[in-house]
């Protein structure tokens, strides 16, 4: 592979968001770690299918939208890789297919690893190909559920519960029900990075019919349904820190406080999507930065 065509490729599997899967599952070990159960055999295989399933996702997005022509001169947002003609659709199916191994690879050494139970198994199986099915669904087929307005749903369930529950389940081998607030805070704030990719290119989006849930709701409830995602991650991880954790090193996730805040207002009263551009890489730090803190927090707490 040329350097050339590598860059097309790092590019295409759009890495300045994949901190969203370190994050989920970062949360998900510390809160196991908690319970002196962490394995990090277990977390290294976890983070590199999360990692996997992402990067698919986002190809699935690349080739989607270009099959639709919503990536078109219109769209705000970075030049995708069949957008730009770097790649054909044929090779990214391809590329999408390779990916796909790779998951099955890498997810089932996680299940063959963590779990002991026939029923574990199947069931984190099930749960697995669910994920790819997501992964691929999202812009893809005839009816893909990106374009009802059913992403946000999605990135909620499978980078908030799925991601940190599933990897705190694999790593104790039971769920308690505290250990969803963490893992919808994380889902949240990755919702806000949809979200403010939804934002941006809000025009072009319903021009081509893609009616994400920033399109049915408008530019305007759309910010406030920002500030919502904020203050919702904030206000869940209150209160599992309220009730699980002691020490100040609980609250180190309060250091982000100040960041969500500038970029909760830069969003509102930003005037329209090309304003909105920067802030979905910012949008990105405050998720990375916000769960981090949260899992090194929760780690010294029960250190």
């Amino acid at each position: 592979m040329s350097a050339s065509s590598l860059s097309v490729w790092l590019s295409a599997a759009r890495p300045k968001t994949l901190p969203l899967a370190v994050a989920s599952i970062a949360c998900g070990s510390a809160v196991a770690a908690l319970e002196q159960q962490f394995s990090l055999a277990i977390t290294a295989l976890a983070l590199l299918t999360a990692l996997l399933l992402q990067i698919l996702s986002n190809l699935a997005n690349d080739y989607g939208d270009a099959v639709k022509g919503t990536d078109n001169e219109q769209r705000l947002g970075p030049m995708r890789a069949i957008q730009s003609g770097a790649v054909t659709t044929s090779t990214m199916r391809k590329a999408m297919a390779f990916n796909v191994v790779l998951t099955l690879i890498s997810g089932i050494s996680l299940i063959l690893l963590a779990t002991d139970s026939v029923k574990d198994m199947f069931s984190f199986a099930l749960l697995g190909a669910m994920a790819i099915a997501a992964s691929i669904a999202y812009t893809v087929g005839r009816k893909p559920y990106g374009y009802m307005g059913l992403g946000d749903l999605s990135v909620l369930i499978f980078f908030g519960w799925l991601g940190v529950a599933g990897t705190y389940y694999l790593q104790t081998g039971s769920v308690d029900s505290l250990v969803f607030l963490p893992a919808t805070a994380c889902g949240l704030l990755a919702v806000g990075v949809l979200n403010i990719n939804n934002l941006r290119d809000i025009d072009n989006d319903r021009a081509c019919g893609k009616q994400t849930l920033a399109v049915r709701m408008g530019p305007q409830w759309g910010r406030r349904y920002h500030l919502v995602l904020l203050t919702g991650a904030i206000g869940c991880l209150i209160v599992f820190a309220s009730f699980e954790l002691t020490g100040w090193f609980a609250w180190l996730f309060l250091l982000a406080l100040p960041m969500l805040i500038r970029h909760g207002r830069d969003v509102f009263l930003s005037a329209d999507g090309a304003a909105l551009r920067p802030m979905m890489g910012t949008m990105v730090k405050c998720a990375l930065a916000t769960n981090l803190l949260f899992a090194i927090g929760v780690m010294l707490s029960g250190a």
